[in-house]
């Protein structure tokens, strides 16, 4: 694996520009791996392409990830309603509609909290961006450690196709980091008044 970059940005622009100078820089990326610095959060961002080898098929993601600093119980799975998301709904496995029926239709929802997700995605260009994605999943992911008895989360975007054109990867990251500061905002203002 590569170097992981760090980028910096005080601004928005300041982070697109240093994605699309590594990308321009080195088109032909196979394994890119940058944790981005900004508004006091660390987001990483990696970009994994394997081409395989003899029998073996390979694989491309592209995957952002970020530690949760104020969680609760607040759970939740997206992802691209497939096959076999339609014949589970024939045998009554529900999934959750959020109330926003262009996203309700393509994607399946799955969490204990419907009213929180929904102001969570209630921004119309986030729903965009993920409803656009190919093959993804979009969760919480909890964490203990039985050695330190420490529970931790995180959220993670896992797209199951390797982006490299910055502007696509940068738009991912706004819609990643607006999702963030949703969650934290909720999970802390849910924390204070417990």
């Amino acid at each position: 694996m590569e170097q992981v970059r760090i980028i910096s940005g005080d601004s928005p622009e300041n982070v697109r520009e240093q994605i699309r100078r590594d990308f321009t820089e080195n088109p032909e990326v196979f394994d890119y791996s940058a944790v981005i610095e900004q508004d006091g959060r660390s987001i990483t961002l990696d970009v994994d392409i394997d081409l395989g080898g003899g029998f073996e098929g390979g694989y491309a993601l592209t995957r952002f990830t970020s530690g949760l600093k104020s969680f609760d119980d607040l759970h939740f799975s997206i992802h691209h309603q497939g096959l076999l998301d339609g014949i589970g709904k024939l045998f009554g496995i529900q999934d959750v509609d959020l109330g926003y029926p262009e996203f309700d239709r393509k994607i399946v929802i799955k969490t204990n909290h419907p009213d929180r997700l929904k102001e969570i995605f209630s921004d119309t260009q986030v729903r965009g961006t993920i409803r656009s994605l190919p093959e993804f999943t979009f969760h919480i992911g909890h964490h203990h450690s039985a050695n330190t008895h420490v529970e931790s989360a995180f959220l993670e975007l896992r797209i199951d196709e390797a982006i490299t054109e910055p502007d696509r990867l940068y738009e991912i990251y706004k819609a990643f980091s607006v999702v963030l500061d949703k969650l934290e905002f909720e999970a802390g203002s849910i924390m204070k008044h417990l």
